[in-house]
């Protein structure tokens, strides 16, 4: 809970400076830092050292140094990620580039979700349940389509923190149910 608390308002602020920098600015700060997110998902070793309490705030920011070089992030996020160094909170990046994400997708108007399938689907029909969607929501959506072959048919769209089981599975569930019951 701390570490939520924490990483959203380190979120938000890197938002309030990006969105004082320029149009474009909120977009390229959080490519940055998901650029960042990524090596520290990728290099367990490295979170670890982010994490460890005994290991000096300098030392960290002197590998911080290292990885934000090969990176080439723009100075500002190579700060803000230095701060972070600075007070110990390295280990929240993550959490803090997945509120940024969702910053950044509210003031685009863009939706995430996923379409869970039994089978793949086709790209055109893809494209056009997606558009379909869109349609309906009135705003973009960013979709990624997965396949369970245990929901047996039918889908399940989850979007945000809304779930639609339309599945043949979650269908079989309530019949087994209301049998149960003797309706």
């Amino acid at each position: 809970m701390t570490g939520n608390i924490v990483a959203r308002r380190y979120a938000k602020a890197l938002f309030a400076l990006a969105k004082k920098a320029g149009k474009k600015a909120p977009a390229e700060y959080g490519k940055d830092l998901e650029a960042f997110a990524s090596v520290l998902e990728t290099s367990a070793d490295l979170l670890k050292v982010f994490a460890n309490p005994i290991i000096s705030a300098d030392l960290k920011k002197a590998v911080l140094a290292g990885v934000v070089g090969k990176l080439a992030l723009k100075p500002m996020v190579a700060n803000f990620l230095s701060l972070l160094a600075d007070k110990e909170r390295l280990p929240y990046v993550l959490e803090v580039s997945a509120y940024y994400r969702t910053l950044l997708d509210e003031s685009e108007g863009v939706m995430r979700g996923q379409l869970l399938t039994a089978f793949a689907l086709a790209d055109a029909r893809q494209d056009q349940i997606k558009s379909k969607l869109e349609k309906q929501s009135g705003k973009k959506l960013v979709l990624s389509f997965a396949v369970d072959p245990a929901i047996i048919g039918g889908v399940v769209l989850k979007v945000g923190d809304k779930v639609l089981d339309a599945s043949l599975r979650a269908q079989l569930e309530i019949l087994k149910e209301q049998i149960k019951r003797g309706e």
